[in-house]
């Protein structure tokens, strides 16, 4: 699917108790996965913007496309702390229009990321040249 249970997790996190959408995740993200991936895997490898901008885009469009059945489930076992609730009191929408905006924003947020990225590494080779 190309996100894990422990990605998954925090998505849900960051959606339920944070009370995020796709920019603001997408931006938590950047500080945690981008410098940290996780104490707890040492083979857990730092992520890129861009790379962090598609599984947040990813999720967040996967979860427009199923919020509307969570309506119809009943009570469950719920295997997360984030929801111990039984879908009674959701006043969550369940049907959601494009996050083209979010994503567009997201988008130039990685543009602007990567160029300054070779911005700085131009600097630097023109600094060994000049040596």
């Amino acid at each position: 699917m190309g996100i894990t249970y422990a990605e998954l997790s925090t998505f849900g996190r960051l959606r339920k108790n944070d009370k995020l959408g796709p920019w603001g995740a997408y931006c938590k993200l950047l500080s945690t996965w981008g410098s940290q991936k996780s104490a707890q895997d040492p083979n857990d490898q730092l992520l890129s913007a861009r790379q962090i901008a598609h599984k947040t885009k990813f999720f967040f469009t996967k979860y427009a496309i199923n919020r509307h059945k969570m309506t119809v489930l009943t009570p469950c076992l719920h295997m997360e702390q984030y929801s111990p609730d039984d879908n009674r009191f959701d006043l969550r929408p369940f049907l959601y229009p494009g996050f083209d905006w979010q994503y567009a924003k997201i988008d130039r947020d990685v543009e602007r990321r990567e160029k300054a990225e070779k911005g700085t590494g131009k600097e630097e080779e023109e600094e060994a040249d000049v040596d």
